[in-house]
């Protein structure tokens, strides 16, 4: 079941910009014939064929979660002719751990996350229709009142363009919860984040409170208001839902995967 997840969320078109893009920089041909996992003091590494995968600095690849491990590879193995590495978000995720490229440590990521609840997608409700405001508040409002809930917080609506400020006690709570996830589960956090802008929704998905498309669709709630009343043009508005689901699946699936085995070690440390 794993590994037919994991095709299926590689197979979504990626956004039509990378369309765009791949008509410059072909795509590397698939090169390999099969994929696999090797196991080794803990760590888990893919292989091509008979090659171990490396990171784009050519550090040697590996994850500590086996179920993560199985998962990449059949990113690996959904590939076809060519090997379309913009919808492989769970390789991208674990390189990007390993090489580190902007030096993140995890504090930076715990700030960056904490700091972006002030300008959170849903707490941004529309001062000029009314219609759309009406719909934010009935779509919007339960996933803030949970997340107060939830987390201790007191999170508000606003139609003005002038950024809340929060109350310290606030941001405290919410640093606590993010700093209880290791590094790796945090760079799942920052990638979800940045695709559906809101931390709040992100947090309803990997709560299970809701699940990944209904999550997609609150985000993009405005633009389908207004797809609504001007029309869209139905492929590429298509294409990039489906992209946005799939960056956020694979997101919130490397958050539980890193997490799970994180909490397997602590229970046999016991």
């Amino acid at each position: 079941m794993l590994r037919s997840c994991i095709s299926q969320i590689a197979r979504i078109p990626c956004s039509s910009l990378q369309t765009s893009i791949r008509h410059y920089a072909a795509p590397p041909k698939r090169f390999y014939k099969n994929t696999g996992v090797i196991s080794s003091n803990g760590r888990y590494e893919i292989t091509l064929d008979s090659r171990k995968l490396k990171t784009p600095r050519g550090l040697p690849f590996y994850v500590e979660s086996e179920p993560l491990a199985i998962a990449i590879a059949t990113e690996w193995d959904a590939q076809k002719d060519v090997i379309d590495r913009s919808s492989m978000h769970l390789t991208a995720l674990s390189s990007t751990v390993i090489d580190n490229p902007n030096s993140l440590q995890k504090h930076d990521m715990v700030n960056y996350l904490v700091n972006y609840i002030n300008t959170d997608t849903v707490l941004f409700h529309s001062s000029e229709e009314p219609e759309l405001k009406k719909l934010q508040q009935q779509e919007w409002t339960p996933i803030v009142e949970w997340c107060n809930k939830r987390y201790e917080i007191n999170l508000a609506s606003t139609d003005s363009l002038v950024v809340p400020t929060f109350e310290p006690g606030m941001a405290m709570n919410l640093s606590r919860y993010f700093s209880s996830y290791n590094a790796a589960a945090l760079h799942g956090f920052v990638f979800a984040v940045d695709t559906i802008k809101s931390i709040i929704l992100t947090m309803a998905c990997v709560d299970r409170y809701i699940p990944i498309e209904k999550a997609v669709q609150l985000a993009r709630l405005e633009e389908e208001f207004q797809q609504g009343h001007w029309g869209k043009v139905e492929w590429a508005h298509d294409i990039q839902r489906l992209d946005s689901q799939a960056r956020l699946a694979s997101a919130v699936l490397y958050i539980y995967f890193n997490t799970s085995n994180a909490f397997v070690k602590e229970k046999i440390s016991l």
